[in-house]
């Protein structure tokens, strides 16, 4: 998948779903529920400060309305009070289903509750909702391979396989209330880490762990800021080779510090510098040079899953999965779909980004 299209990934999807998405005579696991063919649909989306969000929100509302249902979309601002009234209220107005990407995984142990009280069942939208028996389904992408993807990419990128070395490298991670940064840090470690222990990577701040690296949020304005501390107290004397990112918003943070530094400029190149969501900024920044790699993961193929999940939860047929053992929530393994993310940089955009029809080339010009 890493040098494949991503519009054959989804043209295999669509198959795959008509496929298998309904057995044929309407049996399974809901098939003694009644028909909410039409029904009102939740869609609670974390904040509209990235465009990732907005689009699968977007996605999502269009195909459900496409299937003949009504929905209700809304934006949390990353405000977790926010995102548990907004889920009160789609309870109240009688949704059937609660699609939810969650803003904290772990704080709306409660308010499902009300849900399942209600009657009303929950997909979790990419970030895994933790600490409740009270979801039911999960669809999200390879959030390992997301890392892992991130990790290689530096590793060839400085020939690290080839005895080069020592390069110095800093390590950023996501959100610490997000279960998903965790495998996003994990896949890149799992990679990094054996090159750290042998000495051909050198973080000069010393901060490996997760809980030293992690970004609150997501907010690249943090990351920034903890960028510009790493530089002005590690690197006076030193060069910054390559900067472990997990999210494009974070990056644009970290290139913002590094080139108030001079980087950038001549004879100080700017660093490896990972990503992930291709946002149409940082896809312009690899091509100009700046950024050095993202993760696409095609949420119009995750907004598929999901619909056809809820269109079979609500109409008696059986979701498709194909991990019932990775995502434990503390509580229940939560059967989930993963789609497979895709590397990309500026050897490969056209390929992935414009022949699949995520971006046209007048957008990335």
């Amino acid at each position: 998948m890493r040098k494949g299209s991503a519009g054959l990934a989804a043209a295999a999807l669509t198959l795959t779903l008509a496929a298998c998405g309904q057995s044929a005579n309407g049996v399974g696991p809901h098939a003694d529920k009644k028909d909410d063919r039409g029904g009102l649909v939740g869609i609670a989306m974390p904040t509209k400060s990235s465009e990732r969000w907005i689009n699968d929100g977007a996605n999502m509302a269009e195909q459900f309305r496409a299937k003949g249902y009504r929905t209700d979309l809304q934006y949390g601002d990353n405000v977790v009070e926010n995102q548990i009234s907004q889920i009160e209220n789609m309870i109240t107005k009688g949704a059937r289903l609660l699609v939810v990407a969650a803003i904290d995984g772990s704080s709306l142990t409660d308010v499902l509750r009300k849900a399942a009280d209600a009657g009303v069942e929950v997909i979790s939208y990419d970030r895994l909702i933790r600490g409740t028996g009270n979801v039911d389904y999960y669809a999200t992408f390879d959030n390992f391979k997301v890392g892992v993807l991130q990790g290689r990419y530096i590793a060839d990128r400085l020939g690290l396989s080839n005895a080069k070395g020592p390069f110095n490298i800093e390590l950023f991670a996501g959100s610490p209330d997000d279960n998903n940064a965790t495998f996003f840090f994990q896949g890149a470690m799992s990679v990094l880490k054996p090159y750290i222990d042998a000495g051909k990577l050198v973080v000069r701040s010393g901060q490996t762990a997760f809980s030293q690296v992690a970004t609150l949020r997501w907010d690249g304005g943090v990351a920034q800021s903890r960028m510009d501390n790493l530089l002005s107290k590690a690197y006076t004397s030193a060069r910054v080779d390559a900067v472990l990112s997990p999210y494009d918003g974070i990056s644009i943070g970290i290139l913002s510090s590094l080139k108030g530094v001079g980087y950038g400029g001549a004879g100080k190149p700017l660093p490896v510098v990972t990503g992930q969501d291709a946002e149409l900024a940082s896809v312009k920044s690899i091509i100009a040079g700046e950024q050095t790699q993202t993760v696409y993961k095609d949420t119009r193929a995750l907004a598929k899953v999901a619909v056809q999940m809820g269109d079979a939860v609500l109409t008696g047929g059986e979701p498709v999965v194909n991990d019932t053992k990775q995502y434990d929530n503390g509580v229940k393994v939560v059967p989930a779909h993963l789609l497979q993310p895709v590397s990309v940089d500026k050897g490969n955009y056209r390929k992935v980004l414009v022949e699949s029809g995520q971006y046209t080339a007048g957008q990335l010009s």
